[in-house]
């Protein structure tokens, strides 16, 4: 009997938990491996690697078929968080000292390295055919992601950025991990390739949205429910979704307001209601919102095309989660 997809998901994260924490066996030197564990041992969605495994088994797969792929994605998806919080200078990661925080930079970067190759340790025990492939794909992975790091930052210093720009930097840094997890899942199902293009299409769109969510968390959300510094985008000199709408709508005096209020300086209470009452008045909260809704949409009418073909059930329980993410 197929199992509801909370039940489930649950389960998955529990397993997904106890295998990364036997992942690492080493204890010296610990100033390598004791960061790596912290980093591994914190509390997480784990929404890549159900990404991958949930996509395989849509495909036909089994979820054993993708279990080794998956924990290589969010152990790389790990590395991506150490290295883009000592380069955002935060301090908080999923309600804990950031590991640049807790120990050092030169620490941080270092456990950041070794994550990316006990990714591809796990990546290599994957029984597959196509492992060149595989193995491909998740390299490439990581090349895009860089790109998307190197654009965030390049963003922080423009006066003026579009959307075009700003989607272009979310698709490598965000969306592409989320698209290729499903991807990797598809692969090791060996599904065909029109039904590949429609499942990692549709992981792309929630990858888009994720992020977009992500950027109005930052302003609407508390830090006690999110995990991590509130109001660090709008600190850094970040072009979001909702600053660059807010931007594009307001007058030069009241995003001056905005930016004296927000940049360079630590978020307080009485600045982030501020900034919600700005973006509030401007409309900018709930066209941020829509623009999420709509993109779960596109997401989802990418696998109805492909109904009886793939097994939807638990891939649109990852776009309502999305949706009805606080967190």
């Amino acid at each position: 009997m197929k199992k509801p997809p909370k039940e489930y998901y649950s389960e998955l994260v529990v397993k997904i938990n106890n295998d990364l924490r036997k992942g690492i066996a080493d204890n010296f030197p610990p100033n390598l491996y004791d960061p790596m564990k912290y980093v591994l041992s914190a509390r997480g969605k784990r929404f890549r690697p159900i990404m991958a495994i949930w996509s395989c088994e849509a495909v036909g797969g089994a979820s054993d078929d993708a279990f080794s792929a998956a924990l290589a994605i969010e152990i790389l998806h790990n590395f991506t968080l150490v290295h883009d919080d000592i380069m955002d200078e935060d301090d908080l990661r999923r309600g804990r000292e950031t590991v640049h925080k807790k120990w050092n930079e030169n620490i941080a970067i270092l456990a950041g390295d070794g994550l990316i190759a006990l990714a591809y340790r796990f990546l290599l025990r994957s029984e597959t055919p196509h492992l060149q492939e595989l193995v491909s794909i998740f390299s490439e992975a990581i090349i895009t992601v860089c790109e998307g790091q190197s654009l965030d930052k390049d963003l922080e210093g423009k006066e003026e950025t579009t959307l075009e720009e700003y989607y272009d930097m979310i698709r490598r840094k965000t969306a592409v991990l989320i698209s290729v997890s499903a991807e990797i899942g598809c692969l090791l199902g060996r599904a065909e390739q029109e039904v590949r293009s429609a499942v990692t299409g549709f992981a792309m769109d929630l990858g888009l949205a994720f992020q977009i969510q992500d950027d109005l968390l930052d302003i609407i959300s508390e830090e006690e429910i999110i995990g991590k510094d509130i109001g660090s985008d709008l600190a850094q000199g970040k072009k979001t979704y909702p600053i660059i709408m807010f931007n594009e709508r307001a007058d030069k005096k009241t995003r001056e307001k905005l930016h004296r209020n927000s940049l360079n300086s630590k978020p307080t209470s009485e600045k982030m209601e501020l900034t919600r009452k700005l973006f509030g008045d401007f409309g900018v909260i709930d066209d941020t919102y829509n623009e999420v809704s709509k993109l779960i949409d596109r997401a989802n009418g990418r696998l109805d095309q492909y109904s009886g073909v793939i097994e939807k059930e638990y891939l649109l329980h990852l776009s309502d989660m999305i949706k009805n993410r606080s967190h």
